[in-house]
């Protein structure tokens, strides 16, 4: 006597509940682009960057620069300077950007005393990422090959065809545009203290 193991055929999903999860899953896709461009738009606006007290500072500062006003009315904001334009590079900088927020909540530079005690060490930070990245925010709107230079100074007209010879970036001479440059610390012993304090830039 012969004993037939049988097996049972998985019993298949109905085609209308496939189409239904495929559906589902698309337009989750959507709510979550969605939502983060708004969060990405939302945090590059002026009056979010500035919304924290300790930012006051900058901004006034700001205000007084030709990023701010200008004969052609044309404005660089925060975003503009500080937020690449690629997705990928500005996801990163929006999620370590997050620390400032954490910095100010905590007290490490929640008052203008600490924030200035900080400022040398967090512009430094700002500038060797530009320097990496070659000015690249600052390429979107100004670039070497775009330069009329019979237009400038003579001063500029020989400063920017000697930095483009040279293979030098915006920032190499450009550092306190917007933001008075702070002073570098003075010794040794301020700029360890500074390494092993923690980085709110």
């Amino acid at each position: 006597m012969e004993f037939r193991e049988t097996v049972k055929e998985p019993k298949r999903v109905p085609r209308r509940f496939s189409l239904l999860a495929l559906v589902l899953v698309f337009l989750a896709g959507i709510a979550f682009v969605g939502t983060a461009n708004y969060a990405i738009t939302a945090t590059n606006t002026l009056e979010f960057c500035t919304s924290c007290h300790t930012m006051q500072t900058n901004y006034q500062e700001y205000q007084e620069t030709l990023h701010f006003k200008n004969p052609s009315g044309v404005q660089a904001t925060c975003a503009d300077c500080h937020v690449p334009k690629e997705i990928g590079p500005k996801l990163i900088t929006k999620i370590v950007a997050a620390k400032d927020v954490y910095h100010e909540i905590m007290g490490t530079i929640d008052t203008p005393e600490k924030f200035e005690a900080r400022r040398w060490h967090m512009a430094n930070n700002v500038w060797k990422k530009m320097k990496a990245s070659d000015s690249r925010e600052c390429r979107t709107c100004h670039d070497f090959a775009n330069m009329d230079l019979s237009e400038q100074s003579r001063s500029a007209r020989s400063r920017h065809a000697a930095a483009e010879d040279k293979g030098e970036t915006c920032i190499d001479c450009h550092k306190g545009v917007v933001h008075h440059e702070p002073d570098e610390p003075d010794g040794s012993d301020h700029a360890e203290t500074a390494q092993a304090t923690v980085d709110p830039s």
